[in-house]
C-alpha cells in the first residue's frame, strides 16, 4: 500500500551540496541537472531509502532474493512499475518511482546481434533502484520538496527525518582541477581506429548502412574517491542530464548532454546530437568553430539520418501523425565542445507505457546508426569490446507513468579501482579517418582532465 506524502520546505537547498549528506549511501543516485538551462534543467532529484531492487543480466533477473530465468527485462520492469501505480496531480515530472540504468548491452535482449565481442569489466545490464523518499529541487523557482510513499517506515516520519539530515547541509568550496599523472589505455591505437573507420565506410559504401556511431574505451588506474571525481567533473563539464549512482561494487559518473527520451504525460520527446567541433582557446577560435559547425554540410546530414530514424522509431508507438521535427540544427555549446541537436516529439498512443516506449526505441540511434540493427552488426564486429552501460541510458520511471532517460556519454564508471570511459562518433562517407580520431579525444578531453 502506498501512503504518499509531498511536502515543501522553507528552505531552498543546493541539489549538489545536499547529496554530500547522502553520498556514501549504498544504492542512492543523484540525477543532477548540472548546467543551466531553462528548457532542460528544470529538476534535480535525490533517491534514498530502497525498498526494492531490480537487476537483470541477459534474460535473468534479479528482484531482491527472487530470480527469475529467461525472461524480457524490460517486462518484468513494466510489471514491478505497475504494482506500485500512484493517482497524484502535480506539475513536478518525478515525485516517486524507481532511478537507474539500461545498458547499451539490452540491446542483445531485443535483437538478435552477434556476440563476439569481450568485456573489459563486468557490471549487470541494467539496475533500478525503488526509493521510499525522493529529495526533489525545482530549479527555476528554487523550491525545495521531499516525497515518501510509506514502504519502510511511516511517510510523515520519513519526511520529518530527512528534514533532521539537511540540518546538517552546508556548501563547501569546489574542488580544483589538478594536472593528471594518469596514464591512459584505449582498445585502439590512432592506427587501427582509422583503419576500423575505414572499414566501416566500405560499408556504406557498399550500402550497409547510411550512418554508423564508431567508439572506442579508454581507462586507467585510479583510486581516488569517485564522488570527488563526480564534482571535479561538474565543475568542468556542468552539463542538463548528469548523474551520480553509487552502487556497492561500482559508481557511475556521468556529465551526459543528451537526452534519450522523455515522457511527461504522453508526449514523448527525444533530442539526438550529432555534429562536434572543439571549443577554440580564444573568442575567435570559438566562433570560427561554431561558424564551421553551423555550416557544415556532413554534420547537418548525419543529424538528418538520425533524425529520420528517430521519426521512425517514435512512429511504431505514437499517434498517426503526431511525430513531429520541433527543431532542428540547434547550436548548444558545452566546456570542451559544440554540438548540433534536434528535438522529436510525438503522443504516445494510449496502450503505450513508458517502458514500452523505451523497448521500442532502445537503443538511441545517434550512438547506432541508420539503419539501426545492420549498424549494432557492424558495430559488435568492428569494436571488439563491449559498450556496456556506454551509450546506454540513465533516468526515471515516475509511479504515474512519467519517465526521463539519457544517452550515457560523457561517463566514467569507477570499480576495481579503474576508471573506464568510451568516446566515440557518427560515421558517414563523408568522413575523414583522422578527424574521427582528434574528434573523440575532444570528447574525452573533459573527463581524462578529471582523471
Amino acid at each position: 500500500m502506498i501512503d504518499f506524502k509531498i511536502k515543501e520546505l522553507n528552505t531552498y537547498y543546493d541539489p549538489f551540496y545536499t547529496y554530500n549528506i547522502f553520498k556514501d549511501n549504498i544504492d542512492s543516485i543523484f540525477l543532477d541537472s548540472s548546467k543551466e538551462d531553462k528548457l532542460l534543467s528544470k529538476y534535480s532529484f535525490i533517491g534514498l531509502n530502497p525498498y526494492k531492487k531490480f537487476v537483470s543480466k541477459g534474460r535473468k533477473v534479479l528482484i531482491d532474493n527472487e530470480i527469475y530465468n529467461d525472461v524480457d527485462p524490460f517486462e518484468e520492469l513494466e510489471k514491478l512499475i505497475n504494482s506500485y501505480k500512484l493517482d497524484f496531480n502535480s506539475d513536478i515530472p518525478f515525485v516517486s518511482g524507481t532511478i537507474g540504468y539500461f545498458s547499451y548491452d539490452m540491446g542483445r535482449i531485443l535483437e538478435k546481434l552477434p556476440d563476439t565481442s569481450s568485456e573489459d569489466f563486468s557490471i549487470p545490464d541494467s539496475i533500478f533502484i525503488f526509493f521510499d523518499n525522493l529529495i526533489i529541487f525545482d530549479l527555476h523557482n528554487r523550491k525545495t520538496y521531499i516525497t515518501a510513499i510509506g514502504q519502510i517506515e511511516e511517510a510523515t516520519r520519513s519526511i520529518l527525518r530527512i528534514e533532521k539530515c539537511l540540518e546538517d547541509y552546508k556548501e563547501e568550496q569546489p574542488i580544483k582541477l589538478e594536472d593528471s599523472n594518469s596514464i591512459f589505455f584505449s582498445n585502439f591505437n590512432k592506427d587501427d581506429y582509422e583503419k576500423s573507420v575505414s572499414l566501416l565506410k566500405n560499408y556504406i559504401r557498399s550500402g550497409d548502412v547510411y550512418i554508423a556511431n564508431m567508439t572506442r574505451q579508454i581507462w586507467c588506474d585510479n583510486i581516488e574517491d569517485p564522488f570527488k571525481i563526480y564534482q571535479k567533473l561538474r565543475s568542468s563539464n556542468r552539463a542538463p542530464f548528469s548523474a551520480y549512482m553509487n552502487f556497492k561494487d561500482f559508481q557511475v559518473i556521468s556529465s551526459s548532454p543528451e537526452r534519450f527520451l522523455s515522457i511527461t504525460d504522453g508526449l514523448v520527446q527525444t533530442r539526438p546530437i550529432k555534429g562536434t567541433r572543439p571549443r577554440g582557446k580564444n573568442y575567435e577560435e570559438d566562433k570560427k568553430n561554431k561558424n564551421e559547425l553551423m555550416n557544415s554540410e556532413k554534420d547537418k546530414s548525419e543529424l538528418l539520418m538520425i533524425v529520420d530514424l528517430e521519426r521512425n522509431d517514435l512512429s511504431k508507438v505514437c499517434k498517426i501523425n503526431s511525430v513531429k521535427v520541433t527543431e532542428l540544427f540547434k547550436l548548444e555549446e558545452y566546456e570542451t565542445v559544440f554540438h548540433l541537436v534536434a528535438t522529436i516529439e510525438g503522443k504516445l498512443k494510449e496502450n503505450v507505457s513508458s517502458v514500452k516506449c523505451i523497448r521500442e526505441c532502445f537503443p538511441g540511434g545517434s550512438i547506432t546508426g541508420a539503419p539501426k540493427i545492420r549498424a549494432m552488426e557492424i558495430i559488435e564486429e568492428l569494436e571488439k569490446l563491449k559498450r556496456n552501460i556506454y551509450t546506454g541510458s540513465i533516468g526515471y520511471f515516475d509511479l504515474r507513468g512519467n519517465s526521463d532517460f539519457n544517452i550515457v556519454i560523457r561517463t566514467i564508471v569507477k570499480k576495481d579501482n579503474k576508471a573506464y570511459l568510451g568516446v566515440g562518433g557518427g560515421i558517414t562517407w563523408e568522413s575523414i579517418e583522422s578527424d574521427e580520431w582528434f574528434e573523440t579525444i575532444d570528447k574525452a578531453k573533459a573527463l581524462m582532465g578529471v582523471l
